[in-house]
């Protein structure tokens, strides 16, 4: 399993549906939008100048939005991460 350092979050991408209108498939439709995923590891957070620790807000089980062209995707064995600043989050959904 990754286990993310600092403020970084492993996220488990939820897959989007192809887009159809009237049987033709819309390439790249939802390329440029914002995805959806569960967070998967959360890192220790943030260190101050003073060295104080800044707990990060989100939590294992979350599912969050966030920008698709801020992330890396890793592999671990057959599944497929994201790996984000918890900054690189837009929400946490409810």
């Amino acid at each position: 399993m990754l286990k993310p350092l600092g403020d970084r979050v492993v996220l488990s991408v939820t897959e989007e549906k192809e887009q159809k209108i009237g049987g033709f498939v819309i390439a790249g439709a939802s390329d440029d939008k914002t995805k959806t995923a569960t967070v998967v590891a959360v890192g220790e957070g943030t260190r101050t100048l003073n060295g104080d620790l800044i707990a990060p807000s989100l939590k294992a089980g979350d599912t969050v939005v966030f920008e698709p062209y801020s992330s890396v995707e890793v592999k671990d064995g057959d599944d497929t991460y994201a790996i984000v600043r918890e900054s690189d989050v837009l929400a946490i959904l409810s």
